[in-house]
């Protein structure tokens, strides 16, 4: 239960707000505390130089009416404790005996009562045990020290306020944890609950089900987590499914030239075939199908290079009008063979810096796409044009066309709308890149598709060390 991310997160949530309560608490108390001893030492001090004033008059009323026979000005303990709310005492000869009635009176090293300063300090009265903060007054005659008058308060007054703040503050803090308490369980909620459900969908991903649901409202950075998971399984089981198709296709590819020349090769073998003419055929049936194995290969292994990056691209002068006439060639026999009108338009012959072996590679990849994607008696036409900058080969035909939702994804590996392999548009699209160039797509459902490779015409290859080595 304590393990529980659910739990943890209120937790941990609730000791940060307890710690920094404690600290914020310990701090307040602390500062509360010095104002109170200050404000305690403050009124004191008020009180203390009041009274202290008053003492001063009655000393020299004394010593005057010693003159006039006046009667001095009297004052009572009582009253002026009970006016000022502090107890007073005094420190010094009694130079005024009736001119301050009951007043209680302290030990002369209670305080320096000859020093004309103010003075602060505890004690502890005669005959108590309770601790005073006290403040001591210079009582003065003609401008002379004649003692000291001090006003006193308990300590425990000053405490009491501190713990009436204390009961005030663990109150407040109650409130304020479970308010906070009731937060964080509402905040873990909203946070664990999509982290629960990631976790499920992880879990399901890892048994092989890549259909699975991902929170559509998680806040903030799970809600970008959770889209980015959802893409992810989607992917993963887009790419089980397109390896799955890839695997059954490849097998597919491998069967029928392997079965081809297996059953030439046993019917030579056996003898069946006496007659010169038909062994040649079956020879050359032989020679045909390991000539389409190799290529088939040859493209597997090219995809695996593309993988790790590990293929490379030389620098060579290449004519392009002798390349396009060399694929258009290549084609040709089929074309006459399927009927399909196969026409080429060069419009200029520019000579470029490129690998050519690699131009070549593609534009034949791009001529077999488009020759599987067209119906017998279709049109297939071969375009090399300079323009912009640029040299563009094109290669358009008249097959069902490609879907938009398709077209994303028609140069991934695996991905064939045709029957091939798929691994001719992706060895292609990778390569042209290397060549500094590009492969564009124009297709419409019912119209056809043209595929078009743009090159630099100027020295744009990449050097064979930015794509790897073979």
């Amino acid at each position: 239960m304590l393990g529980s991310l659910r739990v943890r997160l209120p937790l941990v949530f609730l000791g940060g707000i307890l710690l920094a309560g404690v600290v914020t608490a310990a701090i307040s108390i602390r500062l509360f505390q010095d104002y109170a001893r200050d404000s305690t030492f403050g009124n004191l001090s008020r009180d203390a130089y009041g009274v202290a004033r008053l003492y001063s008059r009655a000393a020299q009323n004394y010593v005057g009416n010693k003159k006039d026979q006046r009667a001095p000005t009297k004052y009572t303990r009582e009253s002026l404790e009970k006016a000022t709310g502090v107890r007073l005492y005094f420190v010094g000869p009694n130079l005024t005996p009736g001119s301050i009635t009951g007043l209680r009176t302290l030990p002369y090293k209670t305080v320096d009562w000859t020093s004309r300063k103010s003075q602060k300090f505890e004690f502890t009265p005669p005959g108590t045990n309770r601790t005073y903060l006290a403040v001591a007054n210079p009582v003065l005659l003609g401008g002379h020290p004649v003692g000291a008058l001090v006003a006193a308060t308990p300590k425990t007054d000053v405490s009491h306020r501190v713990v009436t703040l204390v009961k005030r503050l663990i109150l407040a803090a109650l409130l304020g944890v479970l308010i906070a308490g009731l937060l964080a369980w509402y905040l873990s909620l909203k946070v664990v609950r999509p982290i629960l459900q990631l976790s499920g969908a992880a879990d399901k991903v890892a048994r092989g089900n890549y259909e699975v649901e991902v929170p559509k409202r998680a806040p903030g950075e799970l809600g970008h987590l959770s889209a980015r998971f959802g893409e992810m399984a989607h992917r993963l089981g887009e790419s089980e499914r397109v390896e799955r198709n890839f695997l059954m296709s490849v097998s597919h590819e491998l069967r029928t030239p392997l079965t081809a020349i297996r059953g030439h090769v046993s019917a030579l073998l056996e003898g069946v075939v006496e007659d010169p003419e038909l062994e040649r055929i079956s020879l050359e049936t032989v020679e045909a199908e390991a000539g389409r194995l190799e290529r088939l290969v040859g493209d597997i292994i090219d995809l695996a290079k593309l993988d790790t990056h590990r293929f490379t691209v030389s620098r060579e002068e290449v004519d392009m009008e002798a390349l396009v006439d060399q694929a258009y060639e290549t084609f040709r026999e089929e074309a006459r063979r399927r009927e399909i009108d196969f026409s080429r338009d060069v419009h200029d012959s520019p000579i470029i810096e490129s690998d050519g072996d690699r131009v070549l590679q593609i534009v034949v990849n791009l001529l077999s796409n488009a020759f599987r994607a067209t119906p017998n008696g279709g049109r297939v036409t071969l375009d090399l044009v300079q323009q912009d900058g640029s040299v563009r080969v094109a290669v358009e035909d008249t097959g069902p066309g490609i879907p938009a939702r398709v077209q994303e994804r028609l140069f991934r590996p695996f991905v064939s709308e045709s029957g091939g392999t798929g691994l001719g548009l992706a060895i292609a699209k990778e390569l042209s890149g290397a060549l500094g160039g590009k492969i564009v797509l124009d297709s419409e459902v019912g119209r056809g598709s043209r595929f078009e490779l743009v090159l630099p015409a100027g020295s744009a290859v990449q050097p064979a060390s930015a794509v790897g080595s073979r």
